[in-house]
């Protein structure tokens, strides 16, 4: 029996899902596992700059992986052919690979996935699986998208996030270095989660934001730091919508990035297994160790981003000279 009276819940919000013809799952990686087991996939070739995750997904099953490197504008490096059940998986780092570019690999390799997890607001292409996660952007525990015409023949359960909401709700209202390792442990959770759809919380959560003025506040922040940080990027930039971070690669980034921290400035090092697994002077651990990306989210205004930005020039000037 539905129950009546009693105390409020969390309100229900009467929003529109993003992508809502997406397969709502509870995250990323089981979006990957999704298509290995509906479309039945034996070979999945990957590039060498990636987190440990999908590695793992494959793993898990028993689904053969092949490597390709990336150039400097991190277009994937392929020499090779794919057979009918083997996938390309495409990374676009930062949003920087265009949809075009997408579209070209489809049309020369058929069977491709696009991994838009760092380009939430980037829309998906006809006819090609693409993955989104909500984290990255959102202040929600878990939830991705998965646009996809492929099916399980199965029903999933539903996520419950209920007990993952602690460390979003203190965030709110007292520091994040306080919390910060539940934020940690809430994403080793999904190493173990099964697939499951998106929990209720996280749709209404999800349901209750205004993406527009995200993505633009997110774009007018990376547009900021592009301007003020360009000139001593080594990256060729182009400008996302809503982009999840700005990437600024400098030398001696991962030294910078220490310094920063000291400052309260925290600045992630995104795929760091690949620095101990990759040849020391590869473009990808060059990449892991020394790109900065800078927090460009709707969270900050042009004074966080200038105190941003006046810090790492500062360290950078000093750097040299500290050595």
């Amino acid at each position: 029996m539905k129950e009546i009276g009693g105390y409020i819940e969390f309100e229900h919000y009467n929003g529109l899902d993003f992508y809502p013809d997406a397969v709502a799952l509870n995250c990323a990686r089981n979006c990957l596992a999704f298509l290995i087991e509906a479309r039945e996939i034996k070979k999945i070739y990957i590039p060498l700059m990636l987190c440990s995750s999908v590695r793992e997904v494959c793993e898990k099953y028993s689904v053969e992986i092949g490597f390709y490197p990336i150039n400097d504008d991190f277009l994937p490096q392929i020499d090779f052919f794919i057979k009918d059940n083997e996938y390309l998986y495409l990374v676009n780092y930062y949003g920087q690979l265009s949809n075009d570019i997408f579209s070209e690999f489809k049309s020369k390799y058929r069977n491709v996935i696009i991994d838009n997890v760092q380009a939430f607001f980037q829309r998906p292409i006809d006819g090609i699986d693409t993955i989104y996660t909500c984290r990255k952007f959102f202040g929600v525990p878990d939830g991705a998208y998965l646009v996809t015409d492929s099916k399980l023949n199965r029903t999933l359960p539903v996520d419950i996030s209920y007990p993952r909401m602690n460390f979003l709700l203190a965030r709110y209202e007292t520091n994040a270095e306080d919390h910060y390792q539940e934020s940690v442990d809430n994403n080793k959770l999904f190493k173990t989660e099964p697939i499951k759809s998106m929990s209720k919380l996280t749709h209404n959560l999800l349901r209750a934001i205004d993406y527009e003025s995200i993505k633009d506040k997110r774009t007018a922040n990376f547009i900021y730091l592009q301007s003020h940080l360009g000139t001593i990027n080594k990256l060729s930039l182009t400008i996302p919508e809503g982009p999840f971070a700005y990437p600024l690669l400098i030398d001696n980034g991962s030294e910078i990035r220490k310094q920063l921290q000291k400052r309260k400035i925290y600045i992630p090092t995104l795929w760091p297994e690949i620095i101990d697994e990759c040849q020391p002077d590869s473009l990808e651990v060059n990449y892991a160790k020394n790109i900065l990306p800078i927090p460009c989210d709707q969270r900050y205004t042009e004074i966080d981003l200038a105190i941003m930005v006046d810090a790492i020039k500062f360290l950078i000037a000093k750097e040299p000279r500290r050595k």
